[in-house]
């Protein structure tokens, strides 16, 4: 897989959380996305007692608010999606405030902004708790097809690389005295683009002739290995169990 690399979501600690293996990890979460998703939007309560659960786990893993408030701003383009749902759906319409609203739009909205909260939650709370490394080894232990988890780990990685690369193609123009300003020179962004493709081609190219001439075969050494045990699985399945109980409550109240 390569080096470790640190990324901005992941928070150093030590706590049971962190400890748990990657592996059983991501097998809770997806089951608890599914949960979420398979609940039915009518019952309100039931996401808050997803949201504590949540919030349980984030306190356990000493997960500050602040970090993951910050980290769920990403959802912002949803939340925008959804607002505007109760004005542009059909069907009867309810009046708040002097507006006047669609009734289905308005569940729709909350069914979006709810599970999609929760799922996104989620997973900030699995990447904060754990290391990049240690998703890409999860996932190859859960058997995910070797090539998607070699194309993950090679775009984390060079991403940076490619970051860097624009940072100093940036640097290059402002110090010849470029400074775009109006319509007119919004060709220099589309040229930088172009460019900065044709670089990052370039260099994926010498990075796999590299590869290839110290033994490459297709596949990456694997050059640790985590198993989990019962109590690790019992520990990361509390968290979809009591979530499952919970739709189940939904579906039958």
């Amino acid at each position: 897989m390569g080096a470790g690399h640190a990324h901005a979501l992941y928070r150093h600690g030590r706590s049971p959380v962190h400890r748990l293996p990657a592996h059983c990890k991501i097998v809770a979460l997806s089951a608890f996305v599914l949960i979420v998703v398979a609940t039915p939007r009518e019952a309100v309560w039931a996401f808050g007692a997803y949201a504590g659960l949540l919030t349980a786990v984030a306190a356990a893993a000493r997960v500050p608010p602040g970090f993951l408030l910050r980290r769920l701003l990403i959802e912002v383009p949803f939340v925008a999606f959804a607002v505007l749902l109760p004005f542009i759906a059909e069907g009867p319409r309810v009046e708040w405030l002097g507006l006047s609203l669609s009734e289905s739009g308005l569940w729709s909205a909350w069914n979006i902004l709810a599970k999609g909260t929760l799922g996104v939650a989620g997973s900030v709370l699995l990447a904060a708790t754990t290391e990049l490394r240690d998703l890409l080894l999860g996932l190859q232990r859960l058997r995910l097809p070797s090539l998607l988890v070699q194309i993950a780990a090679f775009m984390v990685r060079y991403l940076d690389v490619v970051a860097g690369e624009l940072r100093r193609m940036r640097i290059a123009q402002l110090s010849r005295g470029h400074r775009p300003r109006g319509l007119r020179q919004w060709s220099t962004p589309a040229r930088t683009a172009g460019a900065l493709f044709i670089r990052s081609y370039e260099r994926g190219e010498r990075v796999h002739l590299a590869m290839l001439s110290r033994g490459y075969t297709g596949t990456m050494p694997v050059t640790r290995t985590r198993t989990a045990g019962r109590t690790q699985w019992a520990a990361t399945a509390a968290l979809p169990g009591v979530a499952l109980a919970v739709c189940l409550m939904g579906w039958t109240l």
